[in-house]
């Protein structure tokens, strides 16, 4: 192993310990550290990568918005309709808040008052709605006109970015069980007659091994 893929690896390391911390324990209680000794390096080596701890929270913030955008973009990109690649995309999304604690830190960094910074998970989040019903509309899908779009997304992003902030205190809220439901309300209410076949409410995508 080369000396730069292990500075790469401890800074993937240092990234994964902090975003556990500041998942359990908020960022005002979270400790350099204890964040050192999650990744098992010392003290001097996350201050070579991490200038403070303020630095480190950028890091989780960035990492959990590169995943999320993966998410977004490329394992939902297939031949199907935009309303079906939308409820997908929002299992998807609640997937990796259940289970990748890097994801789950950075919507809990972007979205803390007392820390704004110029990534904004929730914003990603928002942007992706946008787009999935921008090709919906270009594809006659919507049950509404171009004049209600943004109040469409407005009340999605509200309903789906409600689930992670629930979820936070109970995973039920973050269950498939629960996401499937909540498509189940609104797709009869966003579909269009042309929208054939019916989206399905329930994720269409079998998450990879």
């Amino acid at each position: 192993m080369t000396k730069q893929e292990r500075a790469a690896r401890t800074r993937d390391a240092l990234i994964r310990s902090a975003a556990g911390e500041f998942d359990r324990r908020g960022y005002d209680l979270a400790t350099l550290s204890a964040i050192s000794s999650g990744a098992g390096v010392s003290p001097g080596a996350l201050h070579f990568h991490f200038e403070n701890k303020a630095a480190v929270a950028v890091a989780v913030e960035y990492e959990a918005a590169a995943r999320l955008r993966r998410t977004a973009r490329l394992e939902y990109r297939r031949p199907s309709d935009a309303l079906q690649n939308l409820a997908d995309t929002t299992h998807a999304l609640a997937r990796l808040l259940r289970e990748d604690v890097v994801v789950r830190a950075g919507f809990r960094l972007s979205c803390a008052n007392d820390r704004r910074t110029e990534l904004n998970l929730r914003q990603e989040w928002q942007s992706c709605v946008q787009q999935r019903l921008a090709e919906a509309a270009d594809e006659g899908l919507l049950a509404f006109g171009p004049e209600h779009q943004q109040d469409l997304a407005r009340t999605v992003v509200a309903a789906t970015v409600g689930l992670e902030s629930l979820g936070r205190d109970n995973d039920e809220w973050l269950s498939p069980r629960t996401v499937t439901g909540l498509w189940r309300t609104l797709l009869p209410l966003l579909a269009g007659p042309d929208a054939f076949p019916d989206p399905e409410p329930a994720d269409t995508v079998t998450p990879a091994a």
